[in-house]
């Protein structure tokens, strides 16, 4: 069990969920995947094993103070920096929030482990589930997700199939595509025959917005993914890019800092969480805002994406990019 404090941030903005808080539940990196497009980079500790990764107790106690002191999100999301299905006791936690909360809950899962009974009940008082599915066959599974040796293709069909049948609140399948591999028409069909039958209130397509874990995993453009929303029928969409408000203090002046920082020399995404002192989604949201406002801008340094002011001239990618002490 690892130190259960920070496992709560944001609010953040969320594309789908507006003001999300983010509980994070598993330590970093820690998933039954290891996908070629995760934003986090690549998966350190790849497992199947359920465990108490947090003190449930500790979890809430972080929660109650976010809302004594006045926090009030759209959504109470389970996500994070891993897979949050991995943690034990997730029907505890929710029941625990409903206790604090009137707010809906809902869970980011890739879905890997929806084949287990114990999963699929102790997610059935959530709100809200997003799960995944990137492939339509084990071939491009095994490509796309690069899960852990013992996850079968058809398992994870079937663990998804199995629990929306069961699941009395909403389910938002989310479809990542990725130009040259999972956006041609065949490969988009594969996933629409799977689906056939399967009680999901929305298909969400998604693709790449910040740099990947591989080179290969490109971005779909416009056009791919609207073709792919149409192949999929009425219960599909593009997920729209969220735009959160300008009044948004908080949000305004986490960007004022970022920006501040990179107008000073690159910064990897790590580098920016340790030198801010934020959660890493949270960060990556933020920059995420930026890259696409054209504010900053992102350099390949080897294998490793650095983020830059746009416009900036002064030292190199790869250069000592730790912030000046005392910076925030």
């Amino acid at each position: 069990m690892h130190d259960c404090r920070h496992h709560v941030f944001g609010p953040v903005p969320s594309r789908r969920l507006g003001r999300s808080l983010g509980v994070d539940l598993v330590p970093y990196k820690t998933c039954p995947y290891d996908c070629i497009y995760c934003q986090l980079g690549a998966t350190t500790h790849r497992t199947i094993e359920r465990g108490p990764y947090v003190a449930i107790s500790g979890v809430l106690r972080e929660l109650e103070d976010r809302f004594r002191a006045g926090v009030a999100p759209d959504y109470i999301t389970l996500s994070g920096s891993g897979e949050p299905t991995l943690q034990e006791g997730l029907a505890l936690l929710i029941s625990g929030i409903r206790r604090l909360s009137d707010r809906p809950i809902a869970v980011l899962t890739n879905g890997a482990l929806l084949w287990r009974q114990d999963v699929q009940a102790e997610l059935l008082g959530a709100d809200l589930v997003i799960p995944s599915l990137d492939a339509g066959d084990e071939e491009m599974f095994q490509r796309v997700n690069r899960p852990h040796p013992q996850l079968r293709f058809e398992q994870v069909v079937e663990g998804l199939r199995t629990f929306c049948r069961q699941f009395h609140g909403q389910v938002w399948l989310e479809v990542f595509l990725l130009a040259g591999l999972t956006t041609a028409a065949d490969e988009v069909q594969k996933i629409g025959a799977l689906l056939e039958g399967v009680p999901l209130d929305r298909i969400q397509l998604n693709t790449v917005s910040r740099p990947p874990s591989e080179a290969v995993a490109r971005p779909a453009s416009v056009e791919e993914l609207l073709r792919a929303a149409r192949l999929l029928g009425e219960r599909a969409e593009v997920i729209a890019e969220h735009a959160a408000s300008e009044t948004e203090g908080t949000a305004v002046a986490r960007a004022e800092e970022i920006i501040a920082l990179l107008q000073r020399r690159p910064c990897t995404l790590d580098d920016l969480v340790a030198g801010l002192g934020v959660h890493r989604l949270e960060a990556a949201k933020h920059v995420e805002r930026l890259v696409r406002a054209g504010v900053i801008v992102t350099r390949q340094h080897g294998r490793q994406a650095y983020y830059q002011a746009a416009g900036y001239r002064g030292a190199s990618p790869g250069d000592d990019c730790a912030p000046d002490e005392g910076a925030s």
